[in-house]
């Protein structure tokens, strides 16, 4: 009796994808419903009813049967008006992760090297990885600033072509001091990433550097300060020369016209929206002294969110009375560097007000009456 034969491997089991993605894990930013949601560090504010007027209306011209502008010329004039620098200096894209993927795609990839400073946007590992580039690590200090004896070990060990520093720092909301990201720029021969995607917030921009003969990128986004997290547009300024090569990597037609058109409107409101930073800021420090008040260690922040650590209370469980609560903050603790962690958006006066009564019952262990929840 002849043995059967054995059964057809499966499609799956037959097309394998590259082994080191096999070996990564994406990026994950769970959602619950709730009243009140402080996680993702959005906007709490929608953008102003004119600029919708305006977006409709744009939306009416629209030929869709036409391809967009390729080279996205309006807007990224408008974004160099607003940065005082020409047109030539700027890159637009899909979110400022597909900026970070154009960067990796155009100076990193296999046989280079891109440096990432732990705890810090989990993206930039994520791209640079997914690129083909390997990633290697340099450490912060217990009060997750970037030394510069650091820097100079990763350069010195891993010469790597690109060397990302997220100013603010998500997610501990950390600022680059200027001499750091100068003497990372001194002391590199590759591509300094400046990620100010909280650059709004903070009181000092890498900006100040650009000149064309330094290589450095300085990336923002219109999901945050802008309130237009579902447009997904972001983009960086950086010397010409740069943006030539990156206009060569991405693909055809990548921003569409919609998008195109939001993001030149929404420009036209830069004093609308410079309130709203000023009035998140002082939110900010309001809910740093609220959580001063109570049993967590708290962390300076120069971004719209605070992370905080409970002293007595596991943050797994703190996050979860949380939740009963009906408030959603961002769970930390399994981050590199951040066990115990939480991080909350600072959202409208009302939201903070919410989050910070809940956390106080969430540390004090009491139990949660099923009328306490809305």
């Amino acid at each position: 009796m002849s043995a059967p034969n054995p059964p057809s491997p499966t499609a799956a089991q037959r097309v394998q994808p590259r082994p080191d993605v096999v070996a990564m894990e994406g990026y994950h930013s769970p959602q619950v419903s709730v009243r009140v949601r402080l996680n993702t560090n959005e906007s709490p504010f929608p953008p102003p009813a004119k600029w919708q007027a305006q977006l409709a209306a744009e939306v009416s011209r629209i030929e869709f049967h036409r391809y967009p502008d390729r080279a996205a010329w309006n807007l990224r004039v408008a974004i160099g008006e607003l940065h005082g620098v020409g047109p030539e200096w700027v890159f637009a894209a899909n979110g400022s992760n597909e900026v970070i993927q154009t960067v990796c795609l155009t100076y990193g990839g296999p046989g280079r090297t891109a440096a990432v400073f732990e705890p810090t946007y989990a993206m930039h590992r994520h791209i640079a990885q997914t690129s083909g580039a390997r990633v290697v690590d340099g450490a912060r200090g217990v009060d997750f600033s970037v030394s510069e004896a650091e820097v100079d070990r990763v350069i010195d060990e891993a010469h790597p072509e690109i060397i990302f520093l997220c100013s603010p720092n998500n997610p501990t909301g950390g600022l680059a001091a200027p001499e750091l990201v100068r003497h990372t720029l001194a002391a590199t021969t590759g591509l300094v990433f400046v990620d100010e995607a909280y650059g709004q917030f903070a009181s000092w921009s890498a900006q100040s550097l650009l000149d064309d003969n330094s290589p450095i990128v300085v990336s923002r986004t219109y999901s945050k300060t802008w309130s237009m997290a579902a447009v997904r547009l972001g983009y960086l300024l950086a010397p010409p020369w740069m943006v030539a090569e990156f206009d060569k990597v991405v693909l055809p037609y990548h921003l569409d016209s919609l998008k195109q058109a939001a993001g030149t409107l929404a420009l036209g409101y830069a004093d609308e929206m410079a309130a709203r930073v000023e009035q998140l800021v002082a939110q900010r420090e309001r809910v740093d002294a609220g959580l001063r008040s109570l049993a967590v260690d708290v962390w300076p922040s120069s971004a719209n969110f605070i992370l905080f650590r409970p002293r007595a209370v596991d943050a797994n469980l703190v996050w979860q009375r949380l939740v009963d609560r009906s408030v959603l903050v961002r769970n930390c603790s399994s981050w590199p560097g951040l066990a115990g962690c939480l991080r909350v958006t600072i959202g409208t006066a009302d939201e903070n007000d919410a989050f910070l009564d809940a956390l106080e019952a969430s540390l004090d262990g009491a139990l949660i009456d099923s009328s306490e929840i809305p």
